[in-house]
């Protein structure tokens, strides 16, 4: 029989016991002031009658802009992200723990995102304000019901966030910012461990139920930042300059999780877990010839700008 979700809550407790205190051990202290150029900054116009934002501030690539201002704007819904775990995983013992830890690291990441982009110019502070209202405003709201679900979704995602500031940083052309990006980086590695190794435990437990939800969420998944305005859009700029596409949600966040999962090599499913495992091959087998293609016909139109210019 199926465990329930509040059965695994409390077996899952001494896992995330052990798993909060790795984190403590290998989590470094860092402080997000020490990241910022503080001598670029200059007053902007209004109250203090400094100069207004110009497109010519920035020295950042028009990609990496969005790419920053998406992640930033990804940051930003933090309230409603912890109301989620929250209120999945409660506030008592080793799970509370971490709920308001992780919630005090990504506060910080936003912090710093927003001190770097307005002290650097590197993006319109009144276009990012606006945006920040429009996003926040519309809050997010899990599409999933259930602990070993959002447990699944919160590992991909981490490890989705990690490779899209990487990239970022690498894209921006601007060693401040790639510093800082990877700093930021460095901790959503760390918060994709302790998601990724519950659910590893979660498959001990009860393999079948935990097979269904990673099935559930590999099929279903979206950024989280998917309901800001112009989204597709952004999404799509970000994808053509290579800094998060399908190929690499492929490879370098779902295989790598699911292999170390070990998905395809469990043994003794029922039914309803190998019919689970059967949906999430063929999407990969899917997915795979998308991304191909995608990614052929981003080459080809790399090749015709090329030989316009």
């Amino acid at each position: 029989m199926a465990m329930t979700q509040t059965e695994l809550l409390h077996e899952l407790e001494p896992v995330v016991a052990g798993e909060l205190n790795r984190h403590e051990k290998m989590a470094k202290e860092w402080f997000p002031h020490e990241y910022i150029p503080w001598s670029q900054g200059r007053d902007f116009d209004g109250i203090y009658g400094g100069e207004a934002w110009q497109e010519s501030d920035s020295t950042i690539p028009e990609a990496a802009r969005v790419s920053l201002i998406v992640n930033l704007l990804t940051e930003d819904n933090l309230p409603s992200y912890h109301h989620e775990i929250a209120t999945t995983f409660g506030r008592d013992g080793a799970w509370g723990t971490w709920v308001h830890r992780w919630t005090a690291e990504e506060d910080r990441h936003g912090t710093a995102l927003r001190d770097y982009l307005t002290v650097t110019r590197a993006v319109d502070p009144v276009a990012l304000e606006r945006a920040r209202m429009h996003h926040m405003e519309q809050g997010f709201v899990t599409a999933y019901g259930t602990m070993l679900q959002q447990l699944a979704y919160v590992s991909f995602q981490e490890l989705a966030t990690r490779i899209s500031h990487r990239n970022t940083g690498m894209a921006s052309g601007d060693e401040g910012c790639e510093r800082l990006l990877a700093r930021i980086a460095a901790d959503e590695n760390l918060h994709m461990l302790f998601y990724r190794n519950l659910l590893k435990a979660a498959f001990e437990l009860d393999p079948n139920q935990t097979m269904r939800a990673v099935t559930d969420v590999v099929t279903t998944f979206q950024m989280p930042g998917t309901g800001m305005e112009g989204f597709a859009r952004k999404a799509m700029i970000i994808a053509h300059e290579g800094i998060y596409d399908l190929r690499l949600h492929l490879d370098d966040v779902l295989m790598p999780v699911l292999r170390q999962w070990a998905v395809f090599d469990k043994t003794g499913l029922d039914a309803e877990g190998e019919k689970a495992r059967d949906e999430l091959s063929a999407f990969l087998e899917k997915t795979d010839a998308t991304a191909a293609r995608f990614v052929e016909r981003r080459e080809e139109r790399r090749a015709r700008i090329a030989a316009r210019g």
